[in-house]
């Protein structure tokens, strides 16, 4: 395997054996490292860097491979040697993994507990910047009708008000529903104000006739669930 020693690593001058793509042909992408499987997506280097030495870049960023999760095309893009339409690549592989990890997002998907819940919305919560409030509404077998979005923005009650919340559980006739937002923080400890306002839901959801399942906080890779500890 191939190693960042602070020089130009060139792959043509590699035996083709060791060459990325040759390499994922012959062992399978699992056996490549995360800058051999992003000098394939980059395919081609600069006169004066290689595409492994351009994937180095990248992962050297603050965040390392996290980084492109959460960047935009043109601070992708600002990495000398990685122009737009690589970034444009490098964003479009990201982005089919996000879909490939909900991919079991589907209308007859069953919710049979906190944690078939979390992986639905795991991989499209995580990586988040900002807060958001999604909703997942349930039938009477647990199915998954839909999962809708919120609210975007630190969670108070003006902002996730019961009005908000139930008025897509009402119009597409859901038994139950489930919250959940997640920490850009990483941290899925719930706040007072998360306390607050799934007891106000729940209160709510009683009246309406819609029960709240249960209120899931999505960390970086943990969750939380607010039914399992008690919270309301």
């Amino acid at each position: 395997m191939m190693q960042d020693n602070g020089n130009t690593v060139s792959i043509k001058a590699l035996p083709e054996e060791e060459q990325p793509r040759e390499r994922l042909i012959r062992l399978g992408s699992g056996a490549l490292s995360n800058a051999e499987l992003l000098a394939i997506l980059i395919r081609t280097g600069t006169r004066a860097e290689s595409a492994l030495t351009l994937s180095y870049k990248i992962l050297k960023q603050q965040e390392g491979l996290r980084f492109l999760t959460g960047c935009t095309v043109q601070e992708l893009s600002s990495i000398k040697g990685i122009g737009g339409a690589k970034a444009a690549q490098l964003k479009a592989a990201v982005e089919l993994g996000k879909r490939l990890s909900a991919a079991e997002n589907r209308p007859d998907t069953a919710v049979r507990c906190p944690k078939d819940a979390a992986a639905l919305i795991m991989e499209e919560m995580r990586y988040l910047k900002k807060e958001y409030m999604k909703l997942l509404l349930l039938n009477t077998k647990c199915q998954v009708i839909s999962v809708e979005d919120i609210s975007v923005g630190s969670l108070n009650a003006s902002i996730v008000h019961p009005r908000e919340v139930f008025q897509p559980a009402i119009r597409k006739s859901c038994a139950s529903i489930i919250m959940a937002h997640n920490h850009p923080s990483g941290d899925p400890s719930p706040s007072k104000e998360d306390i607050a306002i799934t007891g106000r839901i729940h209160e709510a959801g009683k009246i309406i006739g819609i029960e709240l399942a249960d209120h899931i906080i999505i960390g970086d890779g943990v969750y939380v669930s607010m039914k399992e500890k008690g919270l309301f």
